[in-house]
């Protein structure tokens, strides 16, 4: 049986991202790689949504897909299950990258002004491919984790796996220990969103934990514990670093301390509790929704830096109409091209991962 609510609670998340990352290419907090300040406010207020969000929901991400990882492989072998995720997920970010994703790169590299340097068009070419990384750096990861998991899988013979079935809510919450202590390792110093100690770890903890039906009860009965604590703690950590004065939340040391790591965990188990108590049901809009959800993630930045390379820069709108035109091009592009692509045989491959056999059955929650 799909579990309802983790479909909902993916697509709505991927909602999050792409309003996030509306924000992030305006941001007026100097983060790198991003058009920046089109407004010539001293503190745009409005951007205090990104330290809301950013701390928990790529950690959420992980878990959803650990969770995910665990379901599929009790439908499917080991390879089976590898060879699934490596279509899904390496080809777009490998074979994608050459063929359709350094259209992002020549993006990305324009707001720097890297596409102006004077080198042969082969090394103009890489260096957009490898700027069109982008937001696949999620998918990157989470094929390194397909792979452990299998390892891991077989190693444990689900020993490990059924004891964390009787895991008490005392222990879930003190769980938020180790996931700060694994975002202190493994952070890549300049790419920081390669968190591989932190994301692991809530990779696991989906997998591990937070598969199992009896420890989603505990998330239902006790979720407005959790919400409080979680949302207090998103609130804490956005008054602390931006209206007490405002720090890069994506830089090192803001990722590495306790108020972010607890954030990440607890914020990311009192969405899990409120989706499983609240949202676990479909209907028309959350089916349509589901099923573009992977589209949107991939596609949807792609939208919004176009706007803001084409028409922002140059200044033809004002602001808000920059900032309005980014959010439903990141909608609507991305959902064109989630219709579009899918139709082209090697593209809907290579670009989305999607295989030419026939999809998997739809009680299986990939």
């Amino acid at each position: 049986m799909r579990k309802s609510y983790l479909d909902n609670l993916r697509w709505v998340t991927v909602v999050l991202v792409v309003i996030y990352h509306v924000l992030y290419m305006y941001n007026g907090e100097g983060i790198v790689g991003t058009l920046g300040n089109i407004t010539n406010l001293d503190v745009q207020y409005y951007d205090a949504y990104q330290y809301l969000v950013y701390p928990w929901f790529m950690t959420l991400l992980f878990i959803v897909s650990g969770i995910s990882a665990r379901y599929s492989l009790e439908k499917h072998t080991g390879k089976e299950f590898i060879k699934s995720r490596t279509t899904k997920l390496l080809v777009p970010c490998t074979i994608g990258l050459f063929a359709f994703y350094f259209i992002q790169g020549y993006i990305n590299a324009s707001f720097s002004n890297a596409g102006a340097l004077e080198v042969p068009a082969p090394i103009k070419y890489l260096i957009y491919c490898l700027s069109g990384i982008g937001v696949l750096w999620y998918i990157q990861m989470l094929w390194l984790f397909s792979l452990a998991i299998v390892l891991i899988k077989k190693i444990d013979k689900d020993r490990f796996w059924n004891l964390c079935r009787k895991t008490p809510f005392w222990v879930i919450l003190l769980l938020c220990i180790p996931v700060y202590l694994a975002g202190q390792i493994l952070n890549t110093p300049i790419i920081v969103v390669y968190r591989f100690g932190l994301y692991f770890l809530a990779f696991l903890l989906g997998y591990f934990v937070f598969s199992h039906d009896e420890v989603i009860e505990k998330l239902k009965k006790y979720f407005w514990i959790l919400a409080v604590v979680g949302g207090g703690l998103a609130v804490a950590f956005t008054y602390v670093y931006f209206f007490r004065g405002i720090q890069n939340y994506a830089d090192n040391p803001v990722y590495r301390s306790p108020l972010f790591l607890l954030c990440a965990y607890f914020g990311s188990i009192a969405m899990i509790g409120g989706f499983a108590r609240y949202f676990d049901w479909e209907n028309n809009f959350t089916n349509w929704m589901n099923k573009r959800s992977w589209g949107l993630y991939l596609f949807h930045y792609l939208g919004i830096s176009a706007a803001a390379l084409f028409i922002a820069k140059p200044g033809y709108l004002p602001a808000w109409a920059c900032y309005l035109l980014s959010a439903v091009m990141g909608f609507a592009l991305a959902y064109l091209l989630n219709f579009i692509i899918p139709k082209i045989p090697f593209f809907r491959w290579a670009v989305m991962g999607i295989s030419k056999k026939k999809k998997e059955k739809k009680n299986v929650q990939g």
